[in-house]
């Protein structure tokens, strides 16, 4: 499908000038530039954030809301960017749920879930119980932040944590996951129901304790063949998307949007738009003006530039910046494209230099002011 297209922003006459620049790209609303933020924007490329590691490790820093707050500032502080995420991890529901985590420095459970007796075991935890520093840190992070730039709260997706579960960690080739998934369906769809209970009340938390967006990152739904996204993935994501809503409504705030990260998506991206996200977000993997196309008018895109580009040169990031731009507009003309998010494709790497994700900012804002 085409992409439509929004009539220039106008400051002078246009309302929506009042909301922040990020939430209006998030629904497609007329925007005086691109808005841009860099996913794990707060993080190991920062010499403040490698300082304050040094006397703290990372799950303290998490579970303080103060050292929480400190952090998610940081990048805002030194870029810029138009959006600050909670500085968080998509695991740290997981000891609520009776799996207790280290970092070392990837995550390793304390044990798996391979059998319908270990996903008997499992809670769904109340995150006011659990989780409170969490929620803490967001009303401390929007105190602090005053209104400069809104705040995405996030959660990993069912299927990814379902990964993790199963895996015990990171995996390669997730072999101990589709064994589950093809081997014993029944007591996937039920530990996939367990993790969509916990992440829908833990995102719908957040966001009544303050996140103005709500973010689902799904790193590893691109394991899966279309067929079985559509199986596996597609419901408890849909699932999540209507309850974060419907608990943003009733905390007044009906216009929180809701990003689904969808990695690897290439062989099923059509699909992700049928989650009901707000926004989806792409990996570096197809070029952005498909990825429109396939997901049609109806939702905003987030991404797409590789990661690995802010390792090379200004000319290298500013061609690769240009070329992302290019696609989310179609090719036409200069200024923003309606309904873009500018990103990575994935996360920022650690040895990427501040000053980098830094012309990041800078060069996206002088390419698409005055549309």
């Amino acid at each position: 499908m085409a992409e439509s297209r929004s009539a220039p922003f106008d400051p002078a006459t246009d309302a929506a000038s009042i909301a922040p620049l990020f939430l209006r790209a998030c629904r497609r609303e007329p925007v005086e530039r691109t808005p841009v933020w860099i996913m794990r924007q707060a993080g190991r490329y920062l010499p403040e954030y490698r300082a304050l590691r040094a006397s703290h490790d990372f799950l303290t820093s998490c579970r303080t809301p103060e050292l929480a707050c400190e952090i998610t500032l940081q990048p805002v502080k030194r870029l810029d960017v138009d959006a600050a995420i909670l500085f968080s991890d998509i695991l740290v529901p997981l000891p609520g749920m009776g799996v207790e985590v280290a970092f070392n420095p990837g995550p390793q459970l304390a044990r798996v879930v391979r059998e319908e007796r270990d996903v008997t075991a499992l809670r769904v935890p109340d995150p006011h119980e659990t989780t409170p520093f969490v929620l803490d840190a967001i009303r401390l992070i929007r105190r602090e932040l005053a209104g400069r730039v809104p705040l995405i709260g996030f959660a990993g997706a069912p299927f990814t944590m379902a990964a993790y579960l199963v895996e015990g960690g990171g995996s390669k080739s997730f072999s101990a996951l589709k064994r589950l998934l093809f081997g014993a369906p029944a007591v996937a769809d039920h530990l996939l129901e367990t993790c969509a209970s916990t992440v829908a009340r833990y995102l719908s938390a957040q966001v009544e304790a303050g996140a103005q967006a709500a973010m689902l990152f799904d790193t590893w739904a691109g394991q899966l063949a279309p067929a079985d996204v559509r199986r596996f993935v597609l419901p408890a994501v849909r699932r999540i998307v209507t309850e974060v809503r419907t608990a943003a409504a009733a905390a007044g705030t009906p216009d929180v949007p809701v990003i689904y990260y969808a990695g690897e998506a290439a062989g099923w991206l059509e699909m992700a738009a049928e989650t009901g996200a707000d926004v989806i977000g792409v990996d570096w993997r197809m070029p952005l003006d498909m990825a429109r196309r396939r997901l049609g008018p109806s939702v905003a895109v987030q991404g797409n530039l590789d990661p690995a580009v802010l390792l090379g040169d200004p000319g290298v990031i500013r061609r690769g910046i240009t070329r992302v731009l290019d696609e989310a507009r179609g090719h036409e003309g200069r200024g923003s494209a309606a309904g873009h998010i500018f990103n990575l494709g994935h996360g920022i790497l650690p040895d990427t230099p501040p000053e980098h994700a830094r012309l990041v900012v800078d060069t996206v804002r002088e390419l698409t002011e005055g549309a």
